[in-house]
């Protein structure tokens, strides 16, 4: 099983995104090669904290092409250095999972959309220890995907006043 945030997103990277029941599914699977005995229900707290420290992030996906029907990803998010967990390598012949293109340019946007968002609350609070946290994250971002995150940390700055 996974057991740091890096792991979590070295599973997803692994396929290049997953659906969270398939990271589930995959979880449960890396732990029964560990020897391990796990439910499926315990990673969700995981997911969410990987997924709030932006070592993973949602992405939208068009499961068949099209703009209508669309699946939520999570992929490996700017946060993340993703580390293979031990076993991990065997996760692709064990998970029948769909090839998936994903645009990053787009998702980079999402995810500065979403850090922005969240940078504004944290300066409106005051609360330091999140913006210092969501700062390294803007840095992280812009080495990630093609986006500028000087307005997030413009943001952040009142936090730090």
């Amino acid at each position: 099983m996974a057991d740091t945030k890096d792991e979590l997103a070295g599973v997803v990277d692994l396929f290049g995104g997953l659906a969270r029941d398939e990271l589930e599914q995959a979880l449960v699977e890396l732990a029964f090669k560990q020897g391990k005995k796990v439910e499926r229900e315990a990673f969700a707290a995981e997911i969410e904290r990987a997924v709030e420290d932006y070592y993973l992030v949602k992405a939208e996906y068009a499961a068949d092409g099209g703009a209508e029907a669309t699946d939520t990803l999570l992929v490996a998010g700017p946060a993340a250095f993703p580390t293979v967990p031990e076993n991990g390598e065997d996760l692709p012949h064990i998970l029948d999972v769909p090839d998936r293109e994903l645009d990053r340019e787009g998702l980079g946007e999402a995810v500065a959309d979403r850090l922005y968002e969240e940078a504004r609350t944290v300066a409106a609070t005051g609360d330091a220890d999140r913006a210092q946290a969501l700062l390294d994250v803007s840095y992280d971002l812009e080495a990630w995907a093609p986006v500028e995150t000087d307005e997030v940390r413009e943001t952040l700055d009142r936090a730090f006043e």
